[in-house]
């Protein structure tokens, strides 16, 4: 019998080779707000090493997001998109360094903005050009 740790890795890792790549953008989005939302909890149950952990792995997320961008074919969109993740990543450290809270509803709010803008691209048909390259 598989363990149940790795039965969920492993499902996880099936559900993400499934995926299209838009769909994986918004994965990740989704994993960011999830630990946005754990570090809010952590904060108010006054767990500094909750909280810290859950704001390393939105950091992690977003540099993930930010590295993956195409500066070349991206033009202007993917220069504010760089832009953008780097104010939230100032922001989370707003929360650990300041204690600032708000910092946290903030990059929540942003976070849920361009997971919808993604999730709705994710939905729209390829140009048939970006089709074949898939």
């Amino acid at each position: 019998m598989i363990p149940a740790s790795r039965a969920a890795q492993a499902y996880r890792r099936v559900e993400s080779e499934s995926r299209s790549p838009l769909e994986l953008v918004v994965m990740l989005y989704d994993g960011a707000l999830r630990f946005v939302n754990d570090a809010r909890e952590a904060h108010a149950r006054r767990d500094l090493r909750a909280r810290g952990k859950a704001i390393s792995k939105t950091l992690a997320i977003i540099g993930e997001l930010q590295n993956t961008l195409d500066m070349e074919r991206g033009g202007a969109v993917a220069e504010q998109l760089d832009n953008l993740y780097t104010y939230i990543n100032s922001r989370l450290l707003d929360v650990t360094m300041k204690q600032d809270l708000t910092a946290c509803d903030e990059v929540h709010k942003l976070l849920s903005t361009l997971r919808e803008g993604w999730a709705q691209a994710a939905t729209q048909p390829l140009p048939p050009e970006l089709a074949l390259a898939r």
